[in-house]
């Protein structure tokens, strides 16, 4: 009589080729102190006072008062960019501030306004034209999205995600990183996600490769309806398939998978996988929404131009602080107001997303040209195109309804990597790029889907 084993599809890998399957997924990168550093450099006091003083300018709505230097967007902003060139004396004079802008029209403006992102520059010193982007919007709103003149404390939307800018450059601003970091405060949000059109457009322009856009909006709140709290988790919302997929890359997609692994969506694993590495008490929860149900953030129009991007927000919002007059009704306090923010959890917020820019900028730019080959084979075939920056590569793989990548083996610089008896049609599989120093790129998944170049896949060589 045979007796019938049944193996797990993963057990069945670890069994056969132990060797060259990891049963859990390794450190991206080994150990970096350059990212215990960047982490332990945030302050919560210093974005406080970065709060409190957005605050004390009454209200940021994109159409309130540019003249005065205390109350209105005008005063926001110029302060905003004194604390860039602040900052950028501090280390040297590294920053480059710049200040993009567009006259735009909306709805909730009174006419045409102009709309302006306060920008820091951190040159990159190999790879200077491949950008990562850290982005909060600084304006503000009360009940009255039309309301241009009465007080908008926007403490937390998006007084915390502005903060996080501010504060990661001053973490950021004294190294050194093969690409470009931009360090960017938004104008316009409120009115219609205007400020991220005057960066996209900005980047585009410019000609900058962005590798990812982390855009914190509402990330310093731990109280929600109710009384629960959660100091503990953070979301990070990213778009399953590719804003700009073609309806050609769309049916090949289908047919052969990626529905959950854009460029945006690896980028979200990416960080889910640094913070288990470096921080404590702080857990990333993937969405696999590109933001909240029907709503929105400027993360939106960078996607909308191609770029890869994610929105970071706080694990359980308040809706009695978002959008709101201060005022207390019915025994409930309104109003989006310093008290509401959890300076702590804002910190651990902001180290999260020093340690990715870090990161991010310290690696070898993703692989490009990524294929996979294999059809009635017990063999699968992984190609990509070599590049001059990366010592090695690893080639990952992982069940196709797992969420995080799980299986990996490094090799060579070859630009091809053949996997025995792991078959094609059975996983998911991608590739990431490691420097000599052991900074390691967010992995790629093969083709359009998952590819992170703006104007589409260029074939491996």
């Amino acid at each position: 009589m045979r007796t019938l084993v049944i193996l797990s599809a993963a057990a069945a890998l670890a069994a056969a080729f132990p060797a060259l399957a990891e049963p859990t997924a390794p450190p991206l990168g080994g150990e970096q102190p350059l990212l215990r550093e960047a982490a332990a450099s945030v302050s919560p006091e210093r974005q406080r006072a970065t709060i409190e003083k957005l605050v004390g300018f009454g209200t940021r709505h994109a159409g309130s008062d540019t003249k005065s230097d205390k109350r209105g967007i005008g005063a926001a902003r110029r302060w905003i960019a004194s604390e860039f060139n602040s900052i950028s004396k501090d280390c040297g004079g590294r920053l480059q501030i710049e200040t993009p802008s567009q006259v735009m029209t909306a709805e909730r403006l009174a006419g045409p306004t102009e709309i302006m992102d306060v920008l820091a520059i951190l040159p990159g010193t190999s790879d200077p034209g491949r950008v990562v982007v850290i982005s909060g919007h600084y304006d503000s709103r009360n009940s009255d999205a039309k309301d241009a003149v009465r007080d908008a404390p926007g403490a937390n939307d998006d007084g915390s995600g502005t903060a996080a800018v501010i504060e990661a450059a001053r973490a950021l601003c004294k190294h050194q990183f093969r690409a470009t970091v931009v360090f960017a405060a938004l104008a316009g949000e409120e009115e219609g996600l205007l400020g991220g059109k005057v960066l996209a457009d900005y980047a585009v322009q410019k000609g900058w490769r962005v590798e990812a856009d982390l855009n914190n909006d509402i990330v310093g709140n731990t109280e929600g309806i109710g009384g629960v709290r959660d100091n503990t988790h953070v979301r990070v919302f990213s778009e399953g398939t590719r804003t700009t997929e073609t309806p050609a890359q769309a049916d090949k997609r289908r047919y052969n998978g990626g529905e959950v692994d854009s460029p945006s969506r690896n980028l979200a694993r990416y960080m889910d996988r640094l913070a288990d590495q470096y921080l404590t008490n702080l857990d990333v929860v993937m969405v696999y929404r590109t933001d909240r149900f029907a709503r929105g953030g400027d993360q939106v129009e960078m996607l909308k131009a191609g770029f890869p991007a994610v929105r970071v927000t706080e694990a359980t919002e308040n809706y009695t602080r978002q959008h709101q007059d201060v005022r207390v009704e019915n025994g409930v306090r309104y109003g989006d107001v310093p008290e509401g923010v959890d300076f702590a959890y804002l910190a651990q917020v902001t180290r999260l997303n020093a340690v990715t820019l870090a990161a991010l900028a310290s690696a070898p730019a993703p692989p490009t040209g990524v294929e996979i080959s294999g059809a009635v084979s017990p063999d699968t075939t992984v190609k990509w195109a070599p590049a001059p920056d990366a010592a090695q590569y690893r080639v990952w793989w992982r069940s196709t309804t797992e969420p995080q990548w799980r299986f990996s083996r490094l090799v060579g610089v070859s630009g091809q990597a053949k996997l025995a008896g792991v078959n094609i049609d059975d996983w998911f599989f991608g590739v990431s790029a490691l420097g000599a120093d052991g900074f390691e790129s967010p992995v790629v998944f093969p083709g359009p889907a998952g590819t992170f170049e703006r104007g589409g896949p260029q074939p491996a060589k």
